[in-house]
């Protein structure tokens, strides 16, 4: 029991170590990789032990039972299948860190990164086993302040700087939703028969039901969504991911955002059943998101940037699957309940695998060219193929192709949402033809951003001299990549093993019992032996046709040469397709929503001297919603300012007065 609690331990131990030790630069670093990804390894080991074993276990311990507080802990299944993209990604990520960070910025004065970075993985492994609601918001608290950290550890460069400060407001607006939510928790009676000392822990909430679990579920949508970037609440994320180093990007992405999917799913668990409209409430975030966050990437020219809005598309998906699972249980269908819970909960553990190879990848191929802008890359392909291959294999699987994980998880949704509308009434069937319909758009349009993608960064010509100079990263960059790319192929092709490990917890959010999960979902681990099995043929077959080609060409003469140059007598790399060109006829669809800002000198004579032409696509979210806002709370502020006079008696004189009327409204 107590061996799953020393890993956050471990982990905050070392991060201290390499702090101490930071005048020898080189030991510093090394403590803080091998500690981050020696601990992490533990923490998965046990988790994945834990959960073989079934456990499910409680540690109590008193701590201040004035504020309610208890260092009250726990294991179940849900905890454990977060605690395995937790552990996992943060020990590939940290090797990942080991190689990158000294590439980026030698080896000097990186004791407060690994610290940070052990502090952002043991409390996001404390958020989920927190069992009290003073140690969540703790564990919570410290999660943000570490991950702002490490967004803000390159602090000289002014992208870091705001996008710390966006990130900053973001969080404490969301954590301030979750104190009045659990304020309300601990306010409702305790369970009857509990006479323990009055504490938050998660245990002595009641059941609610009615108007106030409604005002709580809203709550926790706010609250937790902040986090987990659901729109409009997503403003942070496109700031604060391209900002941090590739290794933090890809933990917070992989990881980081899910524990708002774990706070919703762990306060569902406080409340009875779930009326309808939770289920479309959440199917309808799931929705947006899913298509306002692939909209947005679509526009970008920053791989990191394009790749924090897919993160948003994919928390979309999550909660469209969630949204299914509700609306099975809301009106008693089972199979849609458990097909819709396995699908959110299995696309958790996937989008931490091809989120957190992609953004190796491009952290990997940003570092090899010097820039993050796509239009100064391409044909890095020929110079990073094991790079170039690691991406593509990422850049499949969170398209949702066969036979890779990301198919798995999105089929799963998918079949949920077709027989919702096949065999539920009316209202059902309508919030499912939106999950359908959302599902296959967002899909589309996720292939298309990717084929820009991988094709602008890695095929075609370089289009500067630094893409041109480009080569393969050193073994600590590329184990990771590699790991990950594995991972998303495994998933994929043991598809079946995938939904019936998942399926007793399925089963147990849509309130049946255990074994029910497995049950229901066996056509479906049948229909995913048979891609296994097809996935086997196919690459018997190309393996077939690689060895008789290699055998036909075996005393023939092979010379490579240029493809059609279409005419021109010296094609240039700026002929390529741009990033913005290839999505425009995509793009300019949406340009409602998308409001693209375009700059550039018009053609106006049959030879030009000149002209230009460029697009930029800011978040109309942060535009007209969060910089305004933050623009409106400082005026009001500012306004306040009259009370600060810089004398110390005033300063005394408010405490006392404060004082005064809390003993009024006390003894009232």
């Amino acid at each position: 029991m107590l061996l799953v609690v020393l890993p956050p331990a471990l982990l905050i131990t070392f991060g201290f170590l390499s702090v101490v030790t930071g005048r020898l630069p080189r030991v510093s670093h090394m403590v803080g990789t091998v500690g981050a990804v020696a601990a992490s390894i533990a923490g998965l080991a046990l988790s994945i032990s834990a959960l073989a074993h079934g456990q499910t276990w409680t540690l109590a311990l008193p701590w201040n039972e004035v504020i309610g507080a208890s260092f009250t802990v726990g294991f179940d299944p849900l905890t454990g299948l977060f605690l395995l993209p937790i552990y996992g990604l943060s020990a590939v990520c940290a090797l990942f860190g080991g190689g990158y960070l000294v590439h980026t910025r030698g080896t000097r004065g990186l004791g407060g990164q690994w610290l940070f970075y052990g502090l952002l993985v043991a409390s996001m492994a404390l958020v989920v086993m927190a069992r009290n609601a003073v140690l969540f918001l703790m564990a919570w608290e410290i999660m943000s302040l570490s991950s702002w950290l490490l967004v803000t550890f390159e602090s000289e460069r002014e992208e870091s700087r705001q996008a710390g400060i966006t990130y900053l407001v973001a969080t404490q607006i969301g954590t301030a939703f979750l104190l009045v939510m659990f304020l309300v928790l601990g306010g409702a009676p305790a369970p009857a028969g509990d006479s323990g000392a009055a504490t938050l822990d998660f245990a002595r909430f009641a059941v609610m039901s009615g108007p106030a679990a409604g005002a709580v579920f809203l709550l926790a949508l706010v609250g937790f969504g902040t986090k987990a970037g659901i729109v409009p609440l997503h403003t942070w994320l496109p700031e604060a991911h391209p900002a941090a180093p590739s290794h933090v990007s890809a933990l917070m992405s992989g990881v980081m955002i899910k524990t708002g999917i774990y706070g919703i799913l762990r306060v569902l668990s406080f409340l009875g059943a779930p009326p309808a409209w939770w289920g479309w409430t959440l199917a309808c975030v799931g929705a947006v998101s899913g298509i306002v966050g692939v909209l947005f990437a679509l526009a970008q020219h920053d791989i990191k940037r394009l790749l924090a809005y897919h993160s948003v598309e994919n928390i979309g998906i999550i909660c469209l699957g969630l949204g299914v699972g509700l609306l099975g249980v809301s009106y008693g269908a089972p199979l849609v309940a458990v097909l819709g819970f396995a699908g959110g909960l299995l696309h958790v553990i996937n989008h931490a695998l091809f989120k957190g190879l992609l953004f190796l990848g491009a952290g990997a191929a940003a570092q090899a060219a010097g820039t993050r802008e796509m239009d100064r890359l391409g044909g890095l392909l020929r110079r990073m193929p094991l790079t170039g291959a690691a991406f593509l294999i990422g850049a499949a699987a969170i398209c949702g192709l066969p036979p890779l994980n990301g198919f798995v998880s999105e089929l799963l949704v998918f079949t949920g949402a077709f027989k919702a509308v096949s065999l539920q009434p009316v209202p059902q069937a309508a919030a499912a033809a939106v999950v359908v319909a959302a599902l296959a758009l967002v899909g589309g349009l996720a292939a298309a951003c990717f084929a820009k993608a991988f094709g602008i960064v890695f095929l075609g010509e370089p289009r500067s001299p630094a893409a041109a100079k480009a080569r393969e990263p050193g073994l600590s960059l590329l184990v990771p990549m590699l790991l990950l790319a594995a991972g998303c192929a495994a998933v994929g092709l043991l598809g079946s093993l995938a939904v019936w490990t998942i399926a007793p917890l399925a089963a147990q959010l849509a309130g049946l019992p255990l074994s029910a999960g497995a049950e229901l979902l066996e056509p479906m681990s049948t229909g995913l032996r048979i891609v296994l099995w097809v996935a086997g043929v196919l690459a018997g077959l190309v393996a077939a046709l690689w060895l008789l080609r290699a055998l036909l060409l075996r005393r023939r003469n092979v010379a490579q040469g240029v493809t059609w140059d279409c005419g021109y007598v010296k094609p240039d790399a700026r002929m390529q397709y741009t990033s913005s060109s290839f999505a425009q006829p995509l793009t300019e669809m949406f340009r409602g929503l998308l409001a693209p800002r375009r700059r550039g000198l018009p053609i106006t004579q049959l030879f030009p001297a000149e002209s230009t032409f460029s697009t930029e696509t800011p978040d109309v979210f942060s535009v007209r919603l969060l910089r305004p806002g933050i623009k409106g709370v400082g005026s009001l502020l500012s306004s306040l300012r009259w009370l600060q006079h810089g004398h110390l008696q005033l300063y005394v004189l408010y405490i006392a007065v404060a004082l005064v009327a809390l003993l009024i409204w006390r003894l009232a």
